[in-house]
């Protein structure tokens, strides 16, 4: 028997309880897919928008890391995408427009007239956009096939997280900088695009992968260190000014070869510049709100050589390696599996408030049987 409604957790203004609400399960349009909930992340994107952060239109449905099963495709939608009814897939948000310069030029991740897939009015049909929902419909072309080995909600903790990571190691890879023959990298920050670019880093067999964080997250701190990181200093347990001469001198007092900044904390950037080397790579994927500004030195810049790349969103390309990247460490399944912690769509604001708090490693939403 078809589902006739579905839930969704609505979105009704800045810092005010999520709505759940019924909504209609209707045909999947021409161009879309219908699919069903397997599991949903929160974003720190999402938590930056419930407080007014980053402006949305209310109601809404947000949400952007939605792992699903195909219910429902078009036959030549399936004949194009090589998508079928219960392929699991990722959702990819973004929406290139495909014919600004940046577009024509391969670099559709910054998109100048860049779209979303959850940006749909919940009051025309087919409703349910976004990722807080049991229900979802977005463009085929924004769907990306996870491998049948692989666990789907293993696949979501890092949905975006990685994407977003590997893009910044890209436009770093673009840049000709080297990353994969640096002696000490540094990240700030441990939440989700920062525990899979301690990941990553590890990967490349990078000698030194330091890991900084602050607060009194002794659980964070392990899994730094379970994925790869040497060691982790906390910023409240050491004074900023140790901490920096610290990984100055694991390069032979050079300074750090790339630091990847990943905490979101403005202050945490004037800190990662003084910890790079000449020529050093500082990756700034992390500042994606507006948190307020910092001074910084600018002539170090200028005398250190410094190389800065900024890094927001990502490509199709990007969430298909990242699954490549799954799938080639299989050591890190287990451990990432253990970071989901999940709730029902009906418990959102619970979920929301957890995510804010810090408690859960990554907040998910799946569908209770």
């Amino acid at each position: 028997m078809c589902q006739k409604t579905a839930k969704a957790a609505v979105m009704v203004g800045v810092d005010k309880p999520f709505e759940v609400r019924e909504f209609p399960v209707t045909a999947a349009p021409a161009g879309m897919a219908k699919m069903s909930l397997i599991a949903s992340g929160i974003c720190g994107t999402d938590i930056h928008i419930h407080r007014g952060k980053i402006p949305l239109n209310t109601p809404s449905i947000i949400g952007h890391e939605f792992v699903g099963k195909i219910e429902e495709i078009g036959d030549a939608d399936a004949k194009n995408s090589g998508l079928k009814v219960g392929d699991r897939v990722i959702v990819d948000i973004a929406c290139p427009c495909g014919e600004c310069e940046l577009c024509r030029n391969g670099d559709d991740a910054n998109c100048v007239n860049l779209g979303v897939t959850n940006g749909g009015d919940i009051h025309v049909a087919p409703y349910l956009y976004g990722g807080y929902t049991e229900v979802n419909y977005t463009p085929v072309k924004n769907l990306i096939r996870i491998p049948d080995e692989l666990d789907p909600t293993m696949v979501c903790v890092y949905a975006c997280a990685g994407p977003t990571a590997l893009h910044a190691f890209r436009l770093a890879k673009q840049a000709n900088c080297g990353i994969e023959k640096a002696n000490v990298a540094v990240v700030q920050g441990l939440g989700p695009v920062g525990t899979f670019a301690v990941a990553y880093l590890a990967s490349l067999g990078i000698k030194h992968v330091v890991a900084i964080t602050a607060g009194n997250n002794a659980e964070r701190e392990a899994l730094a260190l379970k994925l790869g990181a040497t060691e982790v200093c906390n910023v409240e347990r050491t004074p900023v000014e140790e901490i920096i001469e610290h990984v100055r001198q694991l390069n032979g007092g050079l300074g750090v070869d790339v630091v990847f900044e990943a905490s979101g904390s403005p202050k945490a950037v004037p800190q990662g510049m003084q910890m790079l080397r000449n020529r050093g790579v500082y990756l700034v994927p992390g500042q994606y709100s507006n948190s307020g500004g910092v001074e910084i030195q600018p002539q170090m810049i200028t005398f250190n050589a410094l190389q800065i790349i900024g890094s927001s969103q990502y490509s199709v390309s990007d969430v298909e390696n990242y699954l490549a990247f799954i799938q080639a460490n299989p050591q890190l399944h287990e451990c990432i599996r253990a970071l989901a912690s999940i709730y029902p769509v009906e418990k959102i604001n619970e979920a929301l408030e957890d995510a804010k708090s810090g408690k859960n490693i990554k907040t998910m939403l799946a569908k209770c049987e």
